[in-house]
């Protein structure tokens, strides 16, 4: 097992590489820099702003630039940004907690809700349950993300119900551990909301359609007809056998994830990697850009990394054809 993970993280290193450097070369396109800004500062000289771009390296070659980029990414030095003054490993640091708390415990309860539900609505397949939860589904999946954000953000600024922005309250220091955990997830209310429909939505019509196609092959009528307690056919067979494209799927739902939850960190205000990533695209903060860029593609590889252990716990032909390839060689 071991040598699969090493195996996967080495093929995942160019993937890394080269996102990074397709996004270097496009940010480069963009017409001048964030000194571009300063010039029209006419208390601030063309030798000083001069200065500043050989400082940073922003005087050399693209070629050049971006190598010396990722020679010090690859040591987690990011630069520093221009905009906050800060160098950009403490600005991701500081917004990536936000953005894994959301996005995390939005993977964790998109899943728990949909697999239960998927699997009720295969089993129920065309009666009453089955239609009321495939309802759901669609109603999900008709209404994007940032529609209903916007809508539940009017809701709340109507209401007062929900906060608007912010991770917690001006007096958060002083709750109990209880009122701490409880004062951020009513912050976290409206984007966990908008992340958790929009995920059930898709992954509990894959659950239903993957348990129904089990539950119709020949080795699911030999156990039933073998006198097997249906329920332990159903979550035993049927459910393991279909686990294969969920687990394979975690990966993409995690880069789903990650990129969505960018879009609701901005429309809701939530101080996270994606809001950070926003401003700094607007504002042509280019190590802070490249930064996030970075941490983001990494956690997406791990991501898709998990999947693939997962995939290789769950089904043991995949680590034994790995086996057979090496001896093959």
């Amino acid at each position: 097992m071991f040598k699969y993970i090493l195996k996967r993280l080495l093929q995942m290193i160019p993937i890394v590489v080269g996102m990074t450097f397709v996004s270097f070369f496009i940010i480069k396109l963009a017409p001048g820099d964030f000194f571009t800004q300063l010039e029209m500062n006419p208390s601030i000289s063309k030798e000083t702003i001069k200065e500043l771009r050989k400082l940073y390296g922003l005087d050399q070659n693209i070629v050049i630039q971006y190598f010396h980029w990722l020679w010090n990414a690859l040591h987690f030095h990011l630069g520093y940004s221009f905009a906050y003054h800060k160098p950009v490993t403490e600005l991701i640091g500081e917004r990536l907690l936000n953005t894994l708390e959301l996005t995390v415990s939005s993977f964790i309860l998109s899943w728990l809700i949909s697999v239960p539900l998927g699997i009720i609505a295969g089993v129920y397949n065309g009666k009453l349950l089955d239609r009321i939860i495939s309802f759901f589904s669609f109603f999900g999946i008709s209404i994007p993300n940032f529609f209903l954000a916007f809508i539940l953000m009017y809701f709340a600024a109507k209401t007062g119900i929900f906060p608007i922005g912010g991770v917690v309250s001006q007096n958060y220091e002083e709750l109990s551990f209880i009122g701490k955990i409880a004062d951020r997830l009513w912050h976290m209310a409206i984007p966990l909301t908008v992340l958790v429909i929009g995920s059930i939505a898709g992954l509990l019509r894959l659950v239903r359609s993957t348990i129904i196609d089990e539950l119709n092959k020949d080795y699911v009528k030999v156990a039933i007809a073998k006198g097997l307690p249906y329920k332990m056919v159903v979550i035993k067979h049927a459910f393991r056998n279909a686990l294969n494209p969920f687990l394979t799927l975690i990966g993409f739902d995690i880069a789903g994830l990650l990129s969505g939850a960018a879009l609701i960190e901005i429309i809701t205000a939530w101080p996270g990697l994606g809001r950070l990533m926003f401003d700094a695209v607007m504002s042509q903060d280019l190590f802070l850009v490249m930064g996030s860029l970075y941490i983001g593609g990494i956690m997406l590889v791990l991501g898709n990394l998990i999947a693939d252990i997962l995939l290789a716990i769950n089904d043991p032909r995949i680590r034994e054809k790995e086996v057979e390839g090496k001896i093959g060689r």
